[in-house]
């Protein structure tokens, strides 16, 4: 897999491995870059979708404004964990992490 590029596009999600159809398709903005990365959420009251981070394996929410739903994703986009962090929290990176997913709270229930 390739270098991922800043961006927007839809996040496909599906409860199995079968192929069968989606349960759900979300707006994604993708942030690749290391200023896209750095900038992240931080100023914005709302999340249209969810942001994908990568490379990253962890985050923090110094700045942010709303609380986000956090999905440690491997190299092959499966979800390691998921965590809700408010606003002024630092998330311990996860040592299998190559990406990280943030939407808003609830989001990922």
């Amino acid at each position: 897999m390739g270098r991922w590029r800043d961006g927007r596009g839809r996040l496909i999600v599906r409860t199995d491995d079968s192929g069968a159809e989606p349960s759900a398709c979300v707006p994604l903005e993708i942030a690749a870059s290391y200023r896209a990365r750095t900038k992240g959420l931080l100023g914005r009251d709302a999340v249209d979708g969810a942001m994908l981070l990568s490379p990253a394996s962890g985050v923090h929410t110094f700045g942010m404004r709303i609380p986000v739903d956090v999905a440690y994703l491997d190299r092959r986009l499966r979800v390691i964990a998921v965590r809700t962090m408010p606003p002024g929290r630092l998330g311990l990176p996860r040592l299998r992490a190559r990406h990280v997913l943030e939407a808003e709270a609830g989001a990922m229930a």
